[in-house]
C-alpha cells in the first residue's frame, strides 16, 4: 500500500469532506501530508477519531481569503510540496448572492480569488524543484450559467480556465495541473439542498480520484456525471436557458 514514502502533499482547504477523505488515501499511498485550513482544532479531531499517525499529518492554519497571508504562509512551509490541492470552497445561496453582495463576495474570495493568490505563489517558486502537480477542485456548476447558481458557478468557471492557463504556463517545468469538474456530493455544504440522489457521490469516491489524478486536465468523477458534463458543453442556448 505504501508506494511512496519520501513525497509531500499540500491540501489547502483541508477541512472539507473530501479533503479529510483525500488525508486518509495520501497517508495509504504513503504520502506526508501539511493539512491547512481555517478550522485547525476540526482537522485535530478529525486525525485523532481516524487513528491517523500524527508524524505523517502535519496540520496549518490557512484562511483562503486572507490574500495578504499567503506569502507568508508558503514560505513557512516546513517542506516545499511534491502535489498541492486547492480544496477551498463557500456557497451561499443564488438568490442570497443576487441580494447580498457580501455571500458573493466571499464565493469569489474562497473559491477564485484565493486559489489564485497562493496558487501563483507556489507555482512561481521555481526554487521548489519537488513540485509535480497542481490540482484544484473545480464544479460541473462552471459548465453553463444556469438561473439556479449562476454567481456560484461564474466563481468556479473563472478557477477552471486559470487552471487550464496555469497547466500550459507549467507545462515546460514537467509540472500537471488537473482540474477536477465535480457534480453532487454528500458533503457539509450540499446539506439542506434538494439533490437528485441517485447523482450523490461519496467523498471517499471523489477522492480516489483526485489522489489518483493522471495527466488529464479536466477529470470528471462518475460516468453519469461525465455524460451530464458533455451535454452542458454542447447545448444549444435555447436548451440551456431552460435549465433551472
Amino acid at each position: 500500500m505504501n508506494q511512496n514514502t519520501s513525497k509531500t502533499v499540500l491540501i489547502l482547504g483541508a477541512n472539507s469532506d473530501v479533503a479529510k477523505q483525500c488525508i486518509i488515501q495520501y497517508l495509504e499511498k504513503g504520502f506526508s501530508v501539511m493539512a491547512a485550513s481555517r478550522n485547525t482544532k476540526s482537522l485535530q479531531d478529525f486525525i485523532t477519531a481516524q487513528h491517523l499517525n500524527p508524524e505523517k499529518v502535519n496540520v496549518l492554519y490557512f484562511d483562503a481569503a486572507d490574500f495578504g497571508s499567503h506569502q507568508k504562509f508558503y514560505y513557512d512551509l516546513p517542506v516545499k510540496p511534491h502535489i498541492v490541492v486547492y480544496a477551498a470552497g463557500f456557497l451561499v445561496d443564488n438568490q442570497k448572492a443576487l441580494t447580498d453582495f457580501k455571500g458573493a463576495k466571499q464565493m469569489m474570495e474562497v473559491n477564485y480569488m484565493g486559489g489564485v493568490s497562493i496558487l501563483n505563489i507556489i507555482a512561481m517558486d521555481e526554487s521548489n524543484k519537488n513540485l509535480e502537480r497542481i490540482i484544484g477542485l473545480s464544479s460541473l456548476s462552471g459548465v453553463r450559467g444556469r438561473k439556479s447558481n449562476f454567481v456560484y458557478g461564474s466563481t468556479k468557471a473563472a478557477f477552471t480556465q486559470y487552471l487550464a492557463g496555469l497547466r500550459q504556463e507549467l507545462s515546460s517545468r514537467k509540472i500537471i495541473v488537473n482540474a477536477l469538474v465535480i457534480g453532487y456530493i454528500r458533503t457539509k455544504i450540499n446539506e439542506g439542498l434538494e439533490l437528485n440522489e441517485s447523482l450523490i457521490m461519496e467523498p471517499d469516491y471523489v477522492a480516489k480520484y483526485i489522489v489518483n489524478a493522471g495527466n488529464s486536465f479536466t477529470i470528471v468523477p462518475d460516468f453519469k456525471w461525465k455524460i451530464i458534463y458533455h451535454i452542458l458543453r454542447l447545448l444549444p442556448e435555447s436548451l440551456a436557458a431552460k435549465l433551472p
